[in-house]
This record gives structure tokens, C-alpha cells and sequence, in this order.
């Protein structure tokens, strides 16, 4: 397998993961991954020929510019999602950012509808959705496509250096060093919005002290890939593995 044909399958099957986690419902949600020593971008295509982001093939996989358009005709009518800005502004603005997902995830909607932050409730129950909360997730204040050159860029800024944002009524964006990290950061997002839900549910929650917070911002048992854009090693590989069972 060619190193594109791998990659716009690990597209595909981040799509197809996230799909079955019911971060993406139908047709509504896309990943995308940069194009080694290119300036285009393979991501999930939207038109007739689809199966919704569950179901998604390598075939439904596009490549596009970072102007947002086709870099090849097609006969399925497959086009680039209307928020492909939310990607190429991404890329565009962050050299080191090799993945970008986008999926409306409801429980993290819910907490942006209602203007509430996420908390750092807990620790070694989940460190890596907890550290997310430690650092603080920024949120895109407006609640409309990203749909112009435009907006993507003021995605891109309200998100900052930050490897999540929310959405305001709408849902997240995540970036990572490869597609795997980006998809797992929206299924850590998703789980932190979770657990704040149902404690808000319960009663009043409380964050873990700030030492306690220190602690697992201190280390990193995850090694990172040697080239950009590159499979996941480590916990994040063990991590994936058993994401992807879930599609299978």
C-alpha cells in the first residue's frame, strides 16, 4: 500500500471511528489529514456518492488544496465539505498541525449552549480528556458554518495554539500531529464533557486540587511520532487499537 492510499484510508477509518462513538451523526462531521511534501489535503468527501460519516471508505476520501478546492474531478459527485475551512485555515496558520478533525459532539454543544466551562473533576480516572481541562479549551464564539476563508481563519484564532476549541451550538474542531491524535483529543473532549454532565446532574462538583492537576501535567508516558504525520506509538497506539475494534 502507497503512503497516500495508507493515509486516506486512516482517514476513512478515523471517520469511521468517530461515527461509531456517535460524535458525527449521518452525513455531518469530517477528518482530514495534510499530504506529505504537498500543499493540498486528503479529507472526507460530502455528495451523493457517500454513505455518511460511519460508513465512510477510502473512496469517499478527497484531496483538495488549501483553497478548500478539488485537486481532482471525480465521477461520484463528491465535493469538499462546505467547512473545509475549518482544515486549510488550520494548516495554513499551524505548520506542525499534520491532522484536523471536525464533529458535533452533543454533550460539549450542550455545555457551550449553556455558557458553562468544562471542569477538572478528576485525575488517573482519565488523564489524558483531564488534561485537556488543566489547560483550558477556548471556545468559537459564534454559532454558524465555517463555511468562507473567512471564518475558518477566525476558527483558527479564537483556537489559537490550543489542540482543541469548541463551538458555541455547533461542535468541536481538534488538530494533532497525526489523524489518530486528533480523533482520540475529540473522543477525550467528548468524555470530559461527559463526566462534567452528569456531575452537574448529581449535585455541585468540585475541580481536583491544583497540585493534584500539576501532577499529571508533569509527565507524558505517550512518546510522540518520529516523522509528522505518522501512525501513533505507545498508550495512543494501544488506545486506537481498541477504537477501531468497535468498527469492526
Amino acid at each position: 500500500m502507497s503512503e497516500f492510499v495508507e493515509l486516506r484510508a486512516r482517514v476513512a477509518q478515523a471517520c469511521r471511528v468517530l461515527g461509531a462513538l456517535g460524535l458525527a451523526k449521518g452525513a455531518t462531521g469530517h477528518a482530514s489529514a495534510r499530504v506529505p511534501g504537498t500543499d493540498r489535503v486528503f479529507i472526507r468527501a460530502r455528495g451523493p456518492g457517500e454513505l455518511g460519516v460511519r460508513f465512510t471508505t477510502t473512496e469517499q476520501v478527497v484531496e483538495v488544496g488549501l483553497d478548500g478546492k478539488l485537486a481532482h474531478a471525480n465521477d461520484q459527485g463528491l465535493e469538499a465539505p462546505l467547512e473545509v475551512f475549518i482544515h486549510t485555515a488550520l494548516y495554513k496558520a499551524r505548520p506542525e498541525v499534520q491532522a484536523v478533525i471536525h464533529v458535533h459532539p452533543l454533550p460539549v454543544v450542550l455545555f457551550t449552549i449553556c455558557r458553562k466551562p468544562l471542569l477538572p473533576l478528576y485525575g488517573a480516572y482519565d488523564p489524558s480528556s483531564a488534561k485537556l481541562a488543566f489547560k483550558g479549551i477556548p471556545t468559537y464564539p459564534r454559532s454558524i458554518l465555517c463555511d468562507t476563508p473567512e471564518r475558518g481563519d477566525e476558527l483558527a484564532a479564537a483556537m489559537g495554539k490550543s489542540d482543541c476549541c469548541m463551538m458555541r451550538g455547533h461542535g468541536i474542531s481538534t488538530a494533532g500531529v497525526n489523524v489518530e491524535e486528533a480523533a482520540l483529543t475529540a473522543i477525550h473532549l467528548t468524555n470530559l464533557a461527559e463526566v462534567n454532565y452528569q456531575a452537574q446532574l448529581l449535585g455541585d462538583p468540585q475541580p481536583i486540587p491544583q497540585d493534584e492537576q500539576d501532577f499529571f501535567m508533569r509527565g507524558d508516558l505517550n512518546p510522540k511520532p518520529g516523522e509528522p504525520g505518522a501512525p501513533p506509538t505507545g498508550r495512543d497506539a494501544a488506545l486506537w487499537r481498541y477504537y477501531v475494534s468497535l468498527t469492526e
